[in-house]
């Protein structure tokens, strides 16, 4: 898409129109052959509409090549029938302090473009200025909740062809993919006003306040009659009875009281009530901003929530800067505290934050947060899909726990639940409105037989709303700044993934059993959630492998930032449980760890909450089990099991993180070798086929993180602490993770060592139970004097000391390991070491 400008007033500094100047195009006269850099840096530039660094004002031309799109005096975009671009003027924050205004006949250098082009240094100085002024520009107007949002029209989903040409043999299933989504974009613009003004549907839908009342409206079309009850009319269902209009969306408006108070106080219960083919049932609101469970009842109840002004909590702090490099803290705020309870939003925001900050993560993803009515789900079975859960605080509690972490510097992204639903009929989505395909496919096809939970109809037009405005309500609400979308292999495939071998071959991702609406659905979400909010990042739990998951959609991808790569933690598990340490394949590892798709991001993981829950083992249990509670103490008694675990528990993480993706996850309490597995408060259940599952008599003991064992400085779990606290700051030093250099020179099955280079460093990792190496040479690609930067031989990490940290080693010349340079070492065994060079380590 081109963006042009029209002449700048005496306020703002903008591209002239008399000098055309257009993003995409190289075709300016003031620009040279030799500035193509420079030109590129100026044109991403020209995409933020403003070069204004005192005004507030900006002025631009949109054009769009078939139907305009023009901003109301309520900033929503609508469509215009006309062809011609429409010129929109619109508010915008002021710059970010220091930035300079470039225009187009001088740089930012202050001087003239063509003196530029014969001052080399000069110009490689001028270009990385441009593209920092670009980045913090961009970074601040997405920000600005005053900045109009608009979703710029789809590409043209070719690009993907030129990353794999191995895709152009499915052509045909792709293209058709895209136009489904170009057709679907079209339809929104059409009767929508367009995909901005589409994923507001909360505007519209459930509960919304206005000067005069309060609109309720529910889509249920197989209702015959609808009413709204609760406690502000006694629960009478023919007190305020609803309307139904052709698209069968009900409605009612309810006054404010003579007083001017709203007809509906804050805090009420409230459901809707309706005659279905089903028979007559109380529902609570399907766009309900809370729901909360009475004491001593099982189902949930809606509440109208709208706290006064000085209840409401008011976000005092703007996002952080989207990290280049993300590392993630996964994190359940419910089992978030030391004690057996539930914990809340206040006090994991006072307690748990600054440890996560502390321990080095930039960003926290959060679980269960969407309302859930069975806890032990771990929020996967959402019931109220705008709601908070109620069980940690409020939806102003929640706030303010975002609000404090951006204040820390940490981005958080929220684990969002849109592959499934509760199959709860008294207090979620099924059978709403007395129909099995409301909001879901009917039949099997609605139904997940594992999961025992719903499927979305991902091509039914008002799930494609509510799916849409959930993720947007997120973002607008509550500032999440992105999403890790859950079970997002169901999605995509009509098996779910169940039972399927999924083995690398292109058929099985493009064909008959792909779900192309799911996809599109997809698609969609990802187009408008960073088209309007740039800076967001979106993860999807994909174990397919899709082709195309994490290419921007306008390329013709799926569109996700990354995919959470979960084959690597299956892996670890695999070897810890089926083979002996002699048994372990070097090259198996270093595969596991490097496939992954050419130019498609990953974020790896050597275990997340799944491999801590009760069936399951952490890495720290598989190799430690029993010992853990008898030999942790540093003053007491060790065994070869506890040796080899700490030692281990240190290199598989490191490796993890140094080959495994350009992003890092890990859970809670993992950090440092977590003694207890997850167990949710459960009673004693029968299931369907007549078996019986005990109970652990709710009890909340193994629902909580022992925070404590790792902060105690006389245990053995804080030294595991503070290797993982190491790796965090190694990684924010160097950069390792989103390097695009990365070479593994070396898998040794008879030493068990693995070496390798990821940017400028330089890991070695000896794996050998038994054997250590003196004098072992690894190969570089850089000349010079190497340190030791980090080593898991550390006595602060439970280590030998067997190497001297201010040790310096020099290269030689001459090729080994396919590499132009090597120096020796000495690797201890079972042991991780990290060498950078000196001038960068000074740096």
């Amino acid at each position: 898409m081109a963006w042009t400008f029209p002449k700048a007033t005496s306020s703002s500094i903008c591209v002239s129109s008399s000098t055309p100047f257009q993003h995409g195009s190289h075709k300016s006269p003031v620009f040279k052959k030799s500035d193509r850099s420079l030109r590129a840096a100026v044109s991403d530039i020209s995409q933020w509409r403003s070069f204004s660094s005192h005004s507030t004002v900006f002025e631009a031309v949109v054009p769009a090549p078939k139907r305009s799109k023009s901003l109301d005096d309520q900033g929503v975009v609508n469509a215009s029938s006309s062809d011609s671009p429409q010129q929109t003027t619109a508010t915008a924050p002021d710059p970010p302090d220091g930035y300079l205004v470039p225009g187009i006949m001088e740089s930012a250098a202050g001087l003239p473009l063509e003196e530029l082009e014969n001052d080399p240094e000069k110009l490689s100085e001028t270009i990385e200025n441009l593209k920092e002024q670009n980045e913090n520009l961009r970074l601040h107007l997405a920000q600005a909740d005053s900045f109009p949002k608009v979703v710029p029209p789809p590409g043209e989903g070719q690009k993907i062809y030129e990353l794999d040409s191995y895709l152009k043999t499915y052509r045909d299933h792709l293209d058709y993919r895209f136009e489904q989504y170009k057709k679907k974009r079209d339809l929104i613009d059409k009767f929508e006003g367009g995909l901005e003004a589409f994923s507001r549907g909360y505007e519209k839908m459930g509960f919304n306040k206005s000067a005069d009342g309060i609109t309720y409206r529910e889509w249920a079309p197989g209702a015959k009659s609808a009413s709204l009850i609760g406690d502000f009319n006694n629960w009478n269902p023919n007190a305020d009875v609803m309307k139904r209009n052709e698209f069968g969306v009900w409605e009612i408006f309810l006054p404010n009281n003579v007083d001017g108070s709203p007809a509906i106080p804050h805090g009420s219960r409230v459901k809707i009530h309706m005659d279905t083919p089903s028979g007559y049932k109380d529902c609570i609101p399907a766009w309900i901003k809370f729901a909360v469970q009475a004491p001593g009842e099982i189902p949930y109840n809606g509440i109208y929530y709208d706290p006064p002004p000085e209840e409401k909590y008011e976000f005092k702090h703007p996002r952080p800067k989207k990290p280049s490099s993300l590392r993630i803290y996964e994190a359940h705020v419910g089992m978030s505290s030391p004690e057996p309870k539930i914990n809340s939003y206040t006090s994991f925001r006072d307690d748990v934050l600054p440890r996560i900050k502390k321990l080095g993560y930039n960003a926290v993803q959060l679980m269960a947060i969407q309302e859930h009515a069975y806890y032990a789900s771990f929020g996967y079975h959402v019931t109220n899909f705008f709601a908070v859960s109620s069980r940690c605080g409020t939806p102003d509690d929640l706030k303010s726990l975002i609000d404090k972490a951006h204040e820390l510097g940490l981005v958080v992204l929220m684990d969002i639940v849109h592959s499934h639903a509760s199959n709860n009929v008294l207090d979620g989505l099924n059978m709403f409105d007395g129909t099995d395909s409301h909001y879901f496919h009917s039949g099997a096809r609605g139904y997940h037989w594992m999961w025992d939970s719903r499927l979305f109809n991902y091509g039914e037009w008002e799930v494609l709303r509510f799916l849409l405005s959930n993720a947007r309500w997120w973002i607008e609400e509550y500032k999440f700044d992105g999403f890790r979308y859950d079970g997002v292999t169901s999605m995509m495939y009509t098996h779910h993934g169940l039972q399927i071998a999924f083995t690398g071959n292109y058929k099985e991702y493009f064909g008959m059993a792909t779900d192309v609406d799911a996809v599109n659905y997809l698609m969609v979400a990802n187009d408008m959630i960073h088209s309007l909010y740039p800076t967001t990042i979106t993860v999807g739990e994909d174990v397919s492998g899709m082709p195309t998951f994490s290419v921007p959609v306008a390329d013709g991808g799926v569109g996700f930032d990354y995919r959470l790569h979960m084959a690597v933690a299956d892996k670890w598990i695999e070897l810890l449980s089926k083979k002996k340490d002699e048994d372990w394949q070097m090259g198996d590892i270093v595969y596991t760890l490097t496939n992954r798709r050419w130019k498609e991001k990953c974020v790896v993981y050597a275990e997340s909450h799944d491999q801590a829950l009760v069936g399951d083992k952490t890495l720290a249990f598989w190799l430690m089990d029993k010992d853990m509670y008898h030999f942790m103490a540093l003053d007491g008694p060790t065994t070869p099991t506890i040796d080899r675990g700490i030692a281990l528990h240190k290199m598989i993480r490191l490796i993890t993180m140094g080959l495994g993706g350009e992003g890092y996850l890990n859970f809670m309490g993992n950090e440092f070798g977590h003694p207890e597995w997850i167990d949710f408060p459960r009673g004693d259940q029968k299931l369907p086929d007549g078996k019986f599952v005990p109970g652990n008599n709710n009890s909340f003991d193994k629902c909580r993180r022992r925070f404590d064992l790792g902060d105690a400085n006389y245990l053995k779990y804080h030294w595991l602490q503070n290797f993982d606290v190491a790796m965090q700051q190694l990684e924010e030093r160097y950069g390792f993770m989103t390097s695009e250099h990365q070479f593994v020179s070396r898998k040794d099955e008879a030493d068990k060592v693995i070496v390798f280079e990821k940017g400028n460093l330089v890991f070695v990792f000896n794996f050998h139970w038994q054997k250590s190496f003196p004098d072992y040479r690894v190969g570089c690609i850089k000349p010079g004097k190497y340190k030791i930067v980090l080593g898991s031989d550390e006595d602060n990490f439970g280590g030998y000391q067997r190497l001297d940290p201010s040790a310096l080693f020099f290269t030689q010349e001459g090729w080994f390991d396919e590499r132009p340079h090597s120096f020796l070492v000495y690797t201890p065994c079972r042991t991780a070491t990290v060498y950078a060079l000196v001038e960068d380590e000074n740096e």
